[in-house]
């Protein structure tokens, strides 16, 4: 090799390292500038292949402000545990997944050791939904009415399959993230095909039956989440809004009939979301710079002409999935007790942290402790309908938990 060369490769190499050292100080050291307490007007976009939307009133609380004292009529209540120490008790041994508080109290859940399905009732006595076995399920989505569930394997087979009646149907391999209706008699997915122009956001019957294209997703799937509200008015989420800067986004809310929502401003990124009982709120997380891209929660408006307004942090550092509604006014959440920077990016950082549970007054945002005696690093987290029992899994403990409240 020449001199000339060698002087080409050097150069090149050191600009290789001084880009590389910028990226990283940009991603750990750079400042970035906390969201403003801002209110915008209604505007429409036309962003890419999915719905138009304008966004609404914005309402933010900054994480470096304190909540204040609520008033009187808005003290949150306590009732359901005291401050004595709670001991959560193992209620099933076995791994599983796909766990489901049903409106009658009982507990669904796929076992993964003998591959059936089980209902846990309130006494800890476990009953089969069905005699049929199915071999290595990797995930469960449920109806929320109905005895019924979509199952997806890991070489892409979905099918569906009612526990009550015996019925089952394959479903296309290309269908994913799916979501039933809150009436249980259709469901979403997305239809991932090859080409881009066959990818669309799609809803029919549970067993696939009577096809609706509901919006195409193209060059756009990843950014769509599947999600049916409870209110029927919102099928999915889309991160296809307007840019908004490196850790501002714009999320569409695209309901059946290309309706034109207001949209939803995000304070970061790795959007994960959950409705409230009624679909008036969407409670979420994200994370960022301006928090060490450590996950937040966040609650906003999201129903009808509501959609984006009253947002706010409730300066709880987790993921939305380690949460669970208690109605429209709670949440219960467990909440790690130490984050690493870029935990919100890298979950796993979190997999050997103990969680503290907190019942959240998403009003007020005041929190009060569940007080546990012992260690848990909850993976999901559930209540039953009656509000008494917390049932969760463990990221670390095979086996399904609860706590009595």
């Amino acid at each position: 090799m020449d001199n000339k060369k060698r002087l080409i490769i050097a150069i090149l190499f050191v600009i290789l390292c001084l880009g590389l050292g910028y990226l990283l100080y940009w991603v750990f050291f750079a400042k970035k500038t906390p969201p403003s307490n801002v209110s915008t007007g209604t505007t429409t976009t036309t962003i890419g292949k999915l719905p138009t939307a304008g966004e609404g009133t914005i309402t933010t609380i900054a994480d470096d402000v304190t909540v204040g004292l609520p008033t009187a009529g808005n003290l949150p209540s306590t009732q359901g545990f005291d401050q004595t120490e709670i001991t959560s008790k193992q209620v099933v041994d076995s791994p599983l997944i796909g766990l489901n508080p049903d409106k009658d109290g009982q507990v669904k859940f796929y076992d993964q050791i003998d591959g059936k399905f089980y209902r846990l009732d309130a006494n800890g006595k476990m009953q089969a939904l069905s005699d049929e076995v199915f071999y290595n399920v990797q995930k469960v989505t449920w109806s929320k009415v109905k005895n019924e569930s979509i199952l997806e394997y890991p070489d892409g087979s979905n099918i569906y399959y009612d526990f009550d009646t015996g019925k089952k149907a394959s479903l296309p391999k290309h269908w994913e993230n799916f979501s039933f209706s809150p009436t249980g008699d259709k469901i979403a997915a997305k239809s991932e095909g090859l080409a881009t122009e066959n990818r669309w956001l799609v809803t029919s019957d549970p067993d696939g039956k009577n096809i609706k294209l509901i919006e195409p997703m193209g060059d756009n799937s990843s950014k769509v989440t599947v999600d049916w509200s409870p209110n029927k008015q919102i099928v999915a989420l889309s991160a296809t809004g307007e840019a908004l800067g490196d850790d501002r986004q714009e999320i569409l809310m695209v309901g059946l009939n290309k309706e034109n929502f207001p949209s939803i401003i995000v304070e970061g990124r790795g959007l994960k979301s959950s409705w409230s009982p009624t679909g008036k709120k969407l409670l979420y997380s994200v994370y960022s710079a301006r928090n060490d891209y450590k996950p937040e929660i966040w609650v906003v408006d999201a129903e009808g002409d509501n959609i984006g307004s009253n947002r706010r942090l409730l300066s709880v550092n987790t993921w939305v999935d380690k949460c669970t509604f208690a109605d429209e006014r709670y949440a219960y959440c467990a909440v790690p007790i130490a984050l690493q920077t870029g935990a919100g990016f890298a979950p796993a950082l979190a997999n050997g942290t103990p969680d503290q549970i907190f019942k959240i007054d998403l009003e007020s945002g005041v929190k009060i402790e569940v007080p546990l005696n012992e260690n848990h690093t909850i993976d999901s987290l559930n209540l039953s309908p009656d509000g008494t029992t917390l049932y969760f899994t463990d990221k670390n403990q095979t086996g399904l938990f609860n706590l009595s409240l």
